[in-house]
């Protein structure tokens, strides 16, 4: 019976595979379509779509599977076996590494409380063994001796969005007067200059992106140039030389392009040899394929574990009332898990929790919000495990700790970038810097509010500051959708007893919001407070919030820049 099965259990895996990437890539498709019809609804409905459909085919496949053959799924062998046909099936694919990871997910759900296990699944495949596919057919080439004018109006030309375009002339003055400025006055073009453009669009949001670039001064420069197709047409919305910028528009803080992949090892390799400061699993995240993205992450931790000897620490910081945080001081991650009871005043569920980390995964996070990636029986080395985070763990999430032999095994975890909290960055940093850090903190806060999210807790050790000095949220127990709230002005006092009243005197609704009362606990630092309370004046004002909330109700799709918004070309231009 087991020789029988074992073809057709591999045939499910793979047929369910297939639907998931065709469905996949049928949403990636639709990315222009929207972007022509300036349709920011669909935009957004596609987006939340195409993230459901790899869980979704994950469980109609184990449900099969469970259902027909579930006498099966307990037995090492049959495991082993499966997993070595798959691999063969799947070996003249040019997306083998994503069918290995669907593939993961598939035998992590089927088999109980299974742990990460090399003989029966993909651990050490992936990236690293693809074909290496030539670069060429992927660019449109410019040669040097055409100029930069030609160069520009050329590309403009190859990326025809279908739609009209607003001020084609003066978006070719905008392009070339920055490659003048930023590129020629350092650089002089030679007979190996050359410049190329990726093929593929990247679409996020309102944006239409290409990535490009050029060789010169014996070295490739990368570029992007980001369009918004506005009421009045397609534009240039500004051109982007900056490392740093084109990191963070590739940052983990944002939402998943829609770009068409025909082979994602060949895309992830060119924005790895452009975008350096990214690994792996990032890029793989920011094309969409988060999942893949995770088993990279899991193999750059095990790559890393084998490069370091340091012990996993409870995280620097004020410990959280939900969550038990810790790191390893080496690696630029933090782990994250839920308390077995929580610190009053939290009254949820560990269910809720994990309800509000999944609202984040499939929202908008405008670049303020950190993604984070969910494991289940995720293993560390004991040795490498100091005493006090044992203790820590055995006290906080015993019910979710087990020791096997020389392994610590943690039944449910998160995985996210580490960040300085802020209130531990406010204690030690400079005033000229504490003043940036504060005005990206209210940033942080209203940029959320744009995309329908209200923080909840919005104390400074729910935010950190990254190498960027840039704030972002992490703390997502207490979010909500903004248009939940209600936001108020305090009702003034006007008798004896509601003036001395020990307790509010006045209802208060569990929504309830009074924007006056964030000026008591938002900053604590002297010396930076008042910088604070006068840049962000509007945050505390309960009609501005309103405002925001009028705009999401009437079906607005408020864009957020990933980079300063003085960097546009046209900066009052409407998108």
């Amino acid at each position: 019976m087991n020789s029988t099965v074992k073809p057709v259990v591999v045939s499910e895996i793979i047929a369910a595979y297939i639907k998931y990437i065709t469905a996949f890539h049928k949403h990636t498709k639709r990315a222009p379509e929207y972007f022509k019809a300036r349709d920011w609804d669909g935009v957004q409905l596609n987006h939340r779509q195409r993230l459901r459909l790899y869980k979704d085919c994950v469980n109609e496949v184990v449900n099969t599977c469970r259902e027909k053959y579930g006498e099966f799924l307990d037995d090492r062998v049959f495991w082993m076996e499966v997993k070595q046909s798959f691999s063969n099936e799947i070996d003249q694919r040019t997306d083998k590494e994503l069918a290995e990871s669907f593939y993961n997910s598939v035998i992590r759900k089927a088999v109980a409380h299974l742990s990460i296990d090399e003989e029966l699944m993909f651990v050490i495949e992936g990236y690293d063994s693809c074909e290496i596919h030539p670069q060429e057919p992927l660019f449109y080439n410019y040669p040097p001796h055409w100029g930069v004018q030609k160069i520009i109006r050329k590309i403009l030309e190859d990326f025809d969005f279908q739609a009209p375009y607003y001020q084609k002339e003066k978006d070719v003055q905008f392009l070339v007067r920055s490659i003048r400025e930023v590129i020629l006055t350092r650089y002089k073009v030679d007979e190996n200059t050359t410049t190329q453009v990726l093929k593929q669009v990247f679409y996020r949001n309102k944006a239409a992106y290409l990535i490009g670039r050029t060789f010169l001064g014996g070295k490739w420069m990368p570029f992007i140039i980001p369009f918004m197709h506005g009421p009045q047409g397609v534009f240039v919305d500004t051109l982007i030389f900056d490392p740093n910028l084109m990191s963070a528009i590739f940052s983990y803080t944002r939402s998943y392009f829609m770009v068409e992949t025909e082979i994602p090892s060949q895309i992830v390799a060119f924005l790895n040899s452009v975008i350096t400061h990214k690994k792996v699993f990032e890029l793989y995240n920011a094309i969409g394929f988060n999942k893949h993205g995770k088993t990279e992450f899991y193999r750059d931790y095990l790559n890393h574990l084998k490069t370091s000897d340091d012990q996993f620490v409870v995280a620097p910081g004020i410990k959280g009332m939900v969550m038990t945080v810790f790191t390893l001081p080496s690696y630029n991650m933090v782990f994250k898990v839920i308390k077995d009871n929580f610190d009053p005043p939290k009254n949820m569920t560990r269910q809720e929790v994990k309800e509000k980390y999944r609202l984040v995964s499939l929202h908008d996070r405008v670049g303020r919000m950190a993604d984070t990636h969910e494991f289940e029986y995720f293993q560390i080395p004991l040795e490498r495990v100091h005493p006090d985070l044992i203790k820590e763990l055995k006290n906080t999430v015993n019910s979710l700790v087990e020791i096997k032999d020389d392994v610590l095994v943690i039944k449910h975890l998160y995985t996210e970038k580490r960040l300085t909290p802020l209130n531990m960055y406010l204690e030690t940093c400079s005033l000229e810097d504490a003043k940036i850090a504060v005005e990206e903190y209210g940033n942080a806060i209203l940029q959320l509010a744009k995309a329908n999210i209200f923080p909840g807790d919005m104390m400074t050790k729910n935010f950190g500051v990254t190498r960027q000095k840039r704030v972002i949220f992490y703390d997502y127990d207490e979010i909500e959708f903004l248009t939940r709230m209600n936001f108020r002005e305090k009702p003034k006092p006007v008798t004896f007893a509601q003036i001395y009243a020990s307790e509010p005197w006045y209802d208060i609704a569990k929504n309830d919001v009074f924007t006056e009362d964030f000026k008591r606990f938002m900053i604590g630092r002297v010396d930076v407070k008042p910088h604070f309370l006068e840049f962000h004046e509007l945050l505390f004002d309960p009609n501005h919030w309103k405002e925001i909330q009028k705009r999401i109700e009437q079906g607005e799709l408020i864009h957020a820049f990933p980079y300063p918004e003085y960097m546009r070309f046209r900066p009052d231009e409407e998108v």
